[in-house]
């Protein structure tokens, strides 16, 4: 169920429900959360449409929901790792690729600076909500 508040002619939807109140993020914020389980999406199907469905019943059953990846991205790693191994960071850089590619923009990042998956999501995520909060 999707609940949306306009606020000051901003789109604010409906994040989760806690037990101090409900936590609301703007729409910019959805865009990128799309972007990235497009991105995550695109990286399973490189293995097979039958493996990746193996692979997301395993991480929603045991790990995170699907539409909860982008606020638990830990935890999907957490879940690539006990499902691959070390083999769990072929489909991480996999998919910080195919994000970098959807996002349509770059962001910096300092030379010889190593982003670990949970970081590159968060570093990309803030660059995208600076350049589209700009416009």
């Amino acid at each position: 169920m999707l609940f949306m508040l306009y606020v000051t002619g901003r789109v604010w939807q409906v994040r989760n429900f806690t037990s101090s109140g409900v936590q609301m993020m703007p729409k910019k914020v959805k865009d990128f959360d799309e972007l990235l389980l497009e991105a995550i999406d695109d990286a399973l199907s490189s293995l097979g449409e039958s493996v990746k469905q193996s692979i997301c019943f395993h991480i929603e059953s045991k790990f995170v929901a699907k539409q909860a990846i982008p606020g638990n991205i830990k935890d999907f790693k957490f879940g690539l790792e006990k499902i691959f191994g070390a083999g769990a960071q072929f489909l991480e850089i996999l998919i910080m690729k195919n994000l970098h590619a959807k996002m349509g923009l770059t962001f910096p990042v300092e030379a010889n600076t190593q982003l670990e998956f949970v970081d590159y999501i968060n570093a990309a995520k803030q660059s995208y909500l600076k350049r589209h909060t700009a416009e």
